[in-house]
């Protein structure tokens, strides 16, 4: 946790690598000092296929997925730094955007959560 997923054109990464986009992404979640730095994950999937609104040439969007527990201000904060760091690295785009989404503590499940060792119930439990 947490999670961010970019989504965009195939052409983007004839402007930047997939390392150069993910490593934006990250350094933002990073510097925010709101994630321990081994749990931040960020993934990138490009689409051949896709349809934009009439002289759109391409897109970005990132999904932000955190657990609860951050302030709207922190979320808005890290959506907007997001987008400025993106919007420096591809500053040609014809859509970016990024949402933060929170995980609801209460449903959450991962594998360290489940170890039968794990009596404390702490969602990093050997990690």
């Amino acid at each position: 946790m947490p999670h961010f997923i970019i989504e965009c054109s195939q052409d983007i990464l004839q402007q930047k690598t997939p390392d150069e986009i993910m490593d934006a992404v990250y350094n933002v979640a990073e510097s925010t000092g709101l994630f321990a730095v081994n749990d931040i994950k960020v993934r990138l999937q490009p689409y051949q296929y896709y349809q934009l609104g009439k002289d759109k040439n391409n897109f970005m969007h990132v999904f932000g997925y955190i657990m609860e527990g951050r302030s709207t201000k922190q979320k808005a904060d890290l959506s907007t730094q997001i987008s400025t760091q993106l919007t420096a690295l591809l500053p040609d785009i014809s859509f970016l955007s990024v949402n933060i989404s929170e995980f609801e503590a209460a449903t959450y499940s991962n594998k360290a959560l489940i170890n039968p060792e794990n009596t404390n119930h702490n969602r990093h439990f050997g990690l």
